[in-house]
């Protein structure tokens, strides 16, 4: 069948190739063959080879309330979070339908989101009307735009963890603590496509708010703290290798200073990114050297991402204020300002860098 009547298909398959992912479930509504084409991973791979795959930042964001004061964000009692989505190309800001049984309370406090494919993963966090752990695990389709349940995180509750995946269709998770506030070691994979999770070995260390990040084949855990720590950040991190199925050994002092290491990012190459006492830090070889200052505007960072030479810091001047999105060129150390409109200006919690 062809594509599109009356049009040669290497024609027809550009018109589809060219679509905004907004456009896709419509799409994969009209017939069986169009539904097909944009499934297919070669689909997604001539998308990003002819320059027509479009890159997102997916957030876990506060809501806030319009009304804008002194340059104040009214928040309400009890943020409620939803999923917001910037084009970072042509920055427009959008949001995603909400999970269903979370329209009214919004999405698990503290969850973390993950890519996979043309997929969002949502995991954990805490049930926004009981504060209960939750081990669930929720996933957008991107090309449908709908959302459906996923396998539960086995074992024993867990919250504030490590996560990051391979972006193509497995999330790792590792450390955080349990319900009586240990410190884990332990640490699993999630294999989207099948909806099936699997336990990796033990880190060597516990490591309760750890970050984690992807990058050429390994899953790197940053930072943390054991249960004896309680709170106080270590400077070490280890890596998973997928291939070899092992945790190399643990780099003592990693981090520059023992600190939170949320606003950790992975590069395009080997660098690693970070925030800290209001500069960028980049990871040259083992020497974490000082790149550029933040701007003023940002200097409370809540969030961080990369994508092609691109580093994204969300954050806001002082605790109150509105949230706002900076780009830095890793090339030329220059920041530019992306428009934020008022109901996107509150805190993020999470994020990932998604290209469909």
């Amino acid at each position: 069948m062809d594509l599109i009547p009356d049009l040669p298909y290497d024609i027809a398959l550009q018109c589809l190739l060219r679509l905004s992912y907004k456009q896709f479930r419509t799409v994969s509504s009209v017939c069986k063959t169009w539904n097909h084409q944009i499934h297919l991973p070669e689909f997604r791979r001539q998308r990003k080879a002819g320059c027509h795959s479009q890159k997102l930042v997916v957030m876990t964001q506060a809501k806030v309330d319009p009304n804008i004061n002194s340059g104040f964000v009214k928040r309400l009692a009890s943020p409620v979070y939803r999923v917001s989505v910037l084009e970072v190309g042509s920055g427009r800001w959008s949001e995603l339908p909400p999970i269903p049984g979370f329209s009214s309370s919004g999405l698990p406090l503290f969850c973390q989101v993950a890519a996979s494919g043309s997929d969002l993963v949502v995991i954990g966090g805490l049930d926004p009307v009981t504060w209960e752990v939750s081990g669930s695990v929720f996933v957008f389709d991107f090309l449908s735009a709908t959302w459906r349940r996923g396998a539960d995180m086995p074992g024993l509750q867990r919250s504030f963890f490590g996560c990051a995946s391979d972006g193509d269709r497995t999330v790792y998770v590792a450390g955080g603590h349990d319900s009586e506030k240990n410190a884990l070691r332990s640490a699993m994979a999630y294999d989207v496509e099948r909806d099936e999770w699997a336990h990796l070995p033990d880190m060597t260390k516990e490591r309760d708010e750890c970050k984690g990040v992807f990058q050429h084949g390994k899953f790197h855990v940053i930072g943390g703290y054991s249960t004896n720590a309680q709170g106080r950040f270590e400077r070490n991190a280890e890596a998973f290798d997928v291939e070899q199925f092992q945790w190399g050994r643990v780099q003592e002092n990693f981090l520059k200073s023992a600190t939170c290491p949320r606003t950790c990012a992975g590069g395009d190459d080997e660098d690693l990114f970070m925030c800290h006492e209001g500069v960028v830090l980049a990871l040259k070889g083992e020497t974490w050297q000082a790149v550029t200052k933040l701007p003023a505007e940002v200097s409370d960072v809540a969030y961080v991402t990369t994508w092609q030479g691109k580093l994204l810091v969300i954050g806001c001047a002082r605790f109150g204020e509105p949230h706002i999105a900076y780009v830095l060129d890793l090339k030329s150390y220059k920041w530019t300002s992306m428009e934020t409109p008022k109901e996107f200006s509150g805190h993020v919690q999470s994020g990932c860098y998604l290209e469909i």
